[in-house]
């Protein structure tokens, strides 16, 4: 196993109280193996990859328990300057929104570059000949011209292309796009993620992609891991999760997708809101807003119910789910 996350907990500690972001969240990933991450916004999937990534901000996040092994060791134990030698060179991250991400006063060149002045020790002028040639891979047009660009002189597509060739430049094992295309277009969204699953087979790499939307992983994504209020609920094949979700929340996620064959009815939704992560409700934590909610649910909390060797369902009556 490339990447194994092993019952991690992380705590954010406000004025307020104590937010219980992830709890007790589990998932590998191989090389070569794409792992979709999904869940409504607050569900925990970007805290996750941040302390996957060692740029959790603490405070006034906490790590509370839990293992993070990367290829054999476990990240969490490691010194900062261990961290911060594998981050980039052997896991990187994509971010959702490029614009911020990019830094505003240097050029996309010299940003680039800097991957390989830093790590690799090269002269600007090699680095820059590196930069073109990643541009190039990410099939950015006219890329000697526009290595010389500032973010802000390139659209929302290209700029995501950067962010793609920064995270590929020292060839890491593993790659976490959060949220990749975000504000881009539905056109642009398909280039996106096509250009993902084809360097991802290239390079052998293995892919965590974080996102709320099914409709963009149908293509790309080996599993599905779903989460809700911090923990994963439902864990499978991606054709098992679309055929018959064992889930609830997976199975409302499903049906709020707009699609062709039910023009001029109303579209579905998830009736309620998240939970508030200072107060998640007892038992299970989507039953306030579950069809199937029964006395057990306000409860006890269901563990992952192994629903077959490679699935698992965190709901009391998943063969209920699963079969209606």
């Amino acid at each position: 196993m490339l990447l194994e996350v092993r019952d991690l907990h992380v705590e954010f500690h406000t004025r307020d109280g104590v937010a219980k972001a992830v709890n007790g969240v589990s998932y590998g990933v191989e090389a070569g193996e794409t792992l979709a991450v999904l869940g409504e916004s607050g569900s925990g999937k970007s805290v996750t990859a941040q302390a996957v990534m060692g740029i959790l901000d603490m405070p006034p996040g906490r790590i509370t328990g839990g293992e993070v092994v990367f290829r054999g060791r476990d990240l969490l134990r490691l010194k900062e300057d261990e961290r911060r030698r594998i981050r980039g060179a052997e896991l990187a991250m994509i971010f959702q929104d490029a614009l911020s991400s990019l830094n505003p006063v240097l050029s996309v060149g010299d940003q680039l570059g800097e991957m390989f002045t830093v790590h690799r020790g090269m002269s600007r002028k090699e680095a820059r000949a590196k930069a073109v040639e990643l541009m190039d891979r990410v099939r950015i047009p006219a890329a000697r011209e526009r290595v010389r660009q500032y973010p802000h002189q390139l659209s929302g597509g290209m700029r995501q292309r950067i962010m793609i060739a920064m995270a590929l430049a020292l060839e890491p094992a593993l790659i976490i796009a959060d949220e990749p295309t975000t504000a881009l277009d539905v056109t642009v969204q398909a280039q996106i993620m096509d250009l993902l699953a084809e360097l991802r087979r290239e390079y052998r790499m293995g892919l965590v992609l974080i996102t709320h939307d099914l409709g963009v992983v149908a293509d790309v994504a080996d599993r599905i891991a779903v989460m809700y209020a911090g923990r994963i609920v439902e864990s499978a094949p991606v054709n098992d999760i679309y055929k018959a979700p064992a889930h609830p929340y997976t199975r409302g996620l499903l049906e709020s997708i707009p699609r062709l064959d039910r023009e001029g009815r109303e579209l579905s939704a998830i009736r309620g809101l998240p939970p508030n992560l200072m107060h998640i409700p007892p038992g299970c934590a989507f039953h306030p807003r579950c069809p199937l909610a029964r006395d057990i649910c306000r409860t006890q909390e269901p563990p992952l119910y192994e629903v077959s060797g490679t699935r698992g369902s965190a709901c009391h009556f998943w063969t209920e789910c699963l079969n209606g």
